[in-house]
């Protein structure tokens, strides 16, 4: 499993209403809310991303209310993996739940600049940026969480597990 993109680099302490606020809540469909992400941070931020790229965090990314809708939103903005110095604990759950990677780096965040090129190697845990020519590792995530990933988060993964 690897991954590709343009870094989007947002800061510290973004809560899960800069993500996707609450005006955006009438709909679960990803697509919709995908439309509007972080629009709590700066309207039309999702003009500047395109699919496959990764968004890069601060400190306590995902800080807030529990709502799944903020993984999903990120998710249907096309970008599949968030790395961030830390992520807060409820959001970190959820968004492996809903199928959204989370690499968490402490301060090796600092080099990753926003729009650096990357690219991640989930198994052997290396984030390279080719930008800078610089490299961050990480320990790999187990071999369940990348299985939980590839399925498309807890529901698919259950679901294949029980043959429903």
């Amino acid at each position: 499993m690897s991954y590709q993109g343009t870094a989007h680099k947002v800061g510290d302490h973004i809560d899960t209403d800069a993500i996707i606020p609450a005006r955006f809540l009438v709909t679960t469909d990803v697509k919709e809310l995908g439309a509007n992400c972080m629009e709590g941070l700066e309207a039309g931020w999702i003009k500047r991303v395109k699919e496959g790229d990764i968004m890069v965090g601060g400190e306590n990314f995902g800080c807030g209310s529990s709502r799944e809708h903020a993984p999903l939103s990120i998710l249907g903005a096309g970008i599949p993996v968030v790395v961030a110095h830390s992520f807060a604990r409820i959001f970190y759950r959820n968004s492996f739940n809903m199928g959204l990677l989370l690499i968490e780096v402490g301060d090796d965040i600092n080099k990753i600049n926003d729009r650096d090129e990357i690219s991640i190697d989930v198994e052997k845990g290396v984030i390279t940026n080719k930008t800078t020519g610089t490299e961050i590792t990480y320990p790999p995530l187990p071999e369940f969480m990348r299985e939980f990933l590839t399925k498309g988060g807890l529901i698919p993964y259950v679901k294949e597990k029980l043959g429903a």
